[in-house]
């Protein structure tokens, strides 16, 4: 096969597995998991349930590959070098509007998958990557300022506040920018140093 003959292939494979996840973000936004079966996937992707098959094992294969998928985009979204001009305190949030900003072009994924408590898996998953930055801050921060805080007590504050807010602010139709938000969300965390 040729190397366009593989890049053909592989975009058919991306193409049907976007169609498969359309599909199931679209009958989440009207029902539970619970009655969601491989047949009404594959008709509201235009597949048959042996194409649903090539690509998943079954409906809980599907969530846990997209709830990984979802977990390494957010990493490589928080983790992309910071190319602003900027030099002051606030570039260390840079990262929290870049995230946002992915989130809200993203929403009617996230809407479905974090403003619901349908799919907790991705909630679980967004939550141990948010833990991971805010520890990766916070052992920062106590290395520069010790203070008498316990270092996991916030953690798992700052971590639940991050997904409760985004969860809020999805919930509420994203009322705020992702740039103002994550200001916001800055001075909280710059207040609470305090």
């Amino acid at each position: 096969m040729t190397e366009t003959g593989k890049t053909r292939v592989d975009l058919r494979i991306i193409r049907t597995r976007q169609l498969i996840k359309n599909a199931l973000i679209d009958l989440l936004q009207e029902m539970d998991i619970s009655k969601i079966t491989v047949n009404r996937i594959a008709e509201r992707a235009t597949i048959n349930r042996v194409t649903f098959y090539l690509h998943y094992k079954d409906i809980q294969d599907m969530l846990e590959k997209m709830a990984e998928e979802m977990a390494e985009d957010i990493k490589h979204i928080i983790r992309k070098p910071i190319t602003t001009g900027k030099f002051d305190k606030d570039v260390k949030w840079i990262m929290l509007e870049h995230l946002l900003e992915y989130i809200a072009e993203n929403a009617k994924f996230y809407k479905v998958v974090l403003g619901t408590r349908r799919t907790p898996i991705f909630t679980e998953r967004l939550l141990n990557v948010l833990t991971e930055l805010v520890r990766e801050r916070t052992e920062i921060l106590s290395s520069i300022n010790p203070n008498t805080l316990q270092r996991d007590i916030v953690i798992w504050y700052g971590s639940s506040a991050l997904i409760g807010t985004i969860s809020f602010w999805l919930r509420n139709d994203m009322p705020y920018t992702p740039q103002y938000l994550a200001k916001q969300l800055s001075m909280i965390f710059q207040a609470s140093k305090k």
